[in-house]
């Protein structure tokens, strides 16, 4: 089973990349499937592409769900 999880974006890249954080972990991903991306937004990343934006409150409530089941550190703040 694959997952696709929300992160949020800390860089913007040349070419339709950026940089997203999840619980301290960054890493690269292609923005090449969604628009109007900036710097402080959620994205739901599934195998390095960001697939849509997500509001931070639905964000924080996926993060959240995430860390009751013990896949990532609770303590992860949800910046909106």
């Amino acid at each position: 089973m694959c997952l696709a999880i929300p992160a949020r974006v800390v860089e913007l890249g040349a070419d339709d990349h950026a940089v997203v954080d999840l619980a301290g972990v960054r890493k690269e991903i292609s923005l090449a499937l969604v628009d109007n991306i900036v710097v402080g937004d959620y994205v739901i990343v599934h195998v390095g592409y960001a697939l849509n934006k997500l509001d931070p409150e639905e964000a924080a409530r996926t993060l959240a769900l995430f860390a009751e089941i013990g896949q990532i550190d609770a303590g992860t703040p949800v910046r909106g």
